[in-house]
Protein backbone atom coordinates (compact mmCIF):
# COMPACT_ATOMS: atom_id res chain seq x y z
CA UNK A 1 0.00 0.00 0.00
CA UNK A 2 1.33 3.44 -0.90
CA UNK A 3 2.19 5.88 2.35
CA UNK A 4 -0.65 8.21 1.82
CA UNK A 5 -0.44 12.21 3.42
CA UNK A 6 -3.45 12.41 7.20
CA UNK A 7 -4.58 16.35 7.76
CA UNK A 8 -3.77 17.19 11.92
CA UNK A 9 -7.59 16.82 12.08
CA UNK A 10 -7.84 13.21 11.41
CA UNK A 11 -5.25 12.12 13.42
CA UNK A 12 -6.04 14.37 16.33
CA UNK A 13 -9.34 12.33 16.09
CA UNK A 14 -7.57 9.01 16.34
CA UNK A 15 -5.27 10.42 19.27
CA UNK A 16 -8.12 11.51 21.34
CA UNK A 17 -9.89 7.92 20.53
CA UNK A 18 -6.60 5.96 21.75
CA UNK A 19 -6.50 8.16 24.79
CA UNK A 20 -10.05 7.47 26.09
CA UNK A 21 -9.44 3.40 25.59
CA UNK A 22 -6.21 3.61 27.07
CA UNK A 23 -8.18 5.44 30.23
CA UNK A 24 -10.85 3.63 30.18
CA UNK A 25 -8.27 0.67 30.69
CA UNK A 26 -6.40 1.72 32.87
CA UNK A 27 -3.67 2.43 30.87
CA UNK A 28 -1.08 4.76 32.18
CA UNK A 29 -0.08 6.27 28.74
CA UNK A 30 -1.66 8.58 26.71
CA UNK A 31 -0.29 8.78 22.76
CA UNK A 32 0.13 12.18 20.93
CA UNK A 33 -0.08 12.78 17.04
CA UNK A 34 3.85 12.39 17.12
CA UNK A 35 3.17 9.17 18.40
CA UNK A 36 0.80 8.39 16.53
CA UNK A 37 2.31 9.47 13.27
CA UNK A 38 5.52 7.02 14.07
CA UNK A 39 3.20 4.38 14.05
CA UNK A 40 0.76 5.27 11.06
CA UNK A 41 3.65 3.56 8.93
CA UNK A 42 2.34 -0.04 10.35
CA UNK A 43 -0.32 -1.18 8.31
CA UNK A 44 -2.08 -3.18 11.21
CA UNK A 45 -3.53 -1.40 13.83
CA UNK A 46 -3.23 -3.96 15.86
CA UNK A 47 0.70 -4.16 15.14
CA UNK A 48 0.35 -0.56 15.79
CA UNK A 49 -0.33 -1.04 19.02
CA UNK A 50 2.02 -4.16 20.00
CA UNK A 51 5.06 -2.16 18.37
CA UNK A 52 4.55 0.15 20.58
CA UNK A 53 3.83 -1.12 23.65
CA UNK A 54 6.97 -3.54 22.86
CA UNK A 55 9.18 -0.05 22.25
CA UNK A 56 7.99 1.67 25.46
CA UNK A 57 6.08 -0.64 28.07
CA UNK A 58 7.40 -4.27 27.27
CA UNK A 59 6.75 -5.17 32.04
CA UNK A 60 2.95 -5.09 30.06
CA UNK A 61 4.19 -7.95 28.27
CA UNK A 62 4.88 -10.02 31.18
CA UNK A 63 1.18 -9.91 32.23
CA UNK A 64 -0.70 -10.04 29.56
CA UNK A 65 -0.15 -11.06 25.66
CA UNK A 66 -0.06 -8.38 22.75
CA UNK A 67 -2.73 -10.15 21.67
CA UNK A 68 -5.00 -9.78 24.65
CA UNK A 69 -3.46 -5.63 25.23
CA UNK A 70 -4.41 -4.59 21.18
CA UNK A 71 -8.14 -6.73 21.11
CA UNK A 72 -8.74 -4.77 24.48
CA UNK A 73 -7.44 -1.22 23.52
CA UNK A 74 -8.91 -1.37 19.87
CA UNK A 75 -12.21 -2.67 21.23
CA UNK A 76 -12.62 0.73 23.02
CA UNK A 77 -10.94 2.78 20.35
CA UNK A 78 -13.33 1.28 17.67
CA UNK A 79 -16.44 2.14 19.96
CA UNK A 80 -15.40 5.62 19.36
CA UNK A 81 -13.69 5.70 15.95
CA UNK A 82 -14.38 2.62 14.02
CA UNK A 83 -12.63 3.27 11.03
CA UNK A 84 -8.95 2.93 10.77
CA UNK A 85 -6.31 5.44 10.63
CA UNK A 86 -4.52 5.08 6.78
CA UNK A 87 -1.54 3.93 6.82
CA UNK A 88 1.08 7.57 6.00
CA UNK A 89 4.05 8.75 5.26
CA UNK A 90 4.78 10.28 9.39
CA UNK A 91 7.04 12.87 7.64
CA UNK A 92 4.08 14.56 5.79
CA UNK A 93 2.27 15.21 9.31
CA UNK A 94 3.08 18.42 10.58
CA UNK A 95 2.91 19.34 14.46
CA UNK A 96 3.58 21.86 16.78
CA UNK A 97 2.96 19.42 19.55
CA UNK A 98 5.57 18.34 22.07
CA UNK A 99 6.86 14.51 21.01
CA UNK A 100 6.50 11.66 23.20
CA UNK A 101 10.04 11.92 24.23
CA UNK A 102 9.41 15.61 24.96
CA UNK A 103 6.77 14.78 27.40
CA UNK A 104 8.79 12.23 28.81
CA UNK A 105 12.01 14.23 29.47
CA UNK A 106 9.36 16.87 31.41
CA UNK A 107 7.84 14.05 33.39
CA UNK A 108 11.61 12.65 34.77
CA UNK A 109 12.19 15.00 37.59
CA UNK A 110 8.38 12.72 38.76
CA UNK A 111 8.90 8.91 40.51
CA UNK A 112 8.02 6.18 37.88
CA UNK A 113 5.70 3.38 38.83
CA UNK A 114 6.50 0.45 37.54
CA UNK A 115 3.58 -1.42 38.73
CA UNK A 116 1.44 -3.06 36.51
CA UNK A 117 -1.93 -1.72 35.85
CA UNK A 118 -5.19 -3.16 36.23
CA UNK A 119 -7.11 -3.48 32.99
CA UNK A 120 -10.89 -2.05 33.73
CA UNK A 121 -13.56 -3.96 32.58
CA UNK A 122 -11.19 -6.83 31.08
Amino acid sequence: MNATSIDTTELDAHVCAYNMAFAELGLRFRWDARTLASLAGIEDEGARIVAYVQAHHPHLLAAYSPEFLSQAILERKNALRPEPLPVCDAAAIETNRPSLLQVRAREAHSPVDFTLPMLAGA
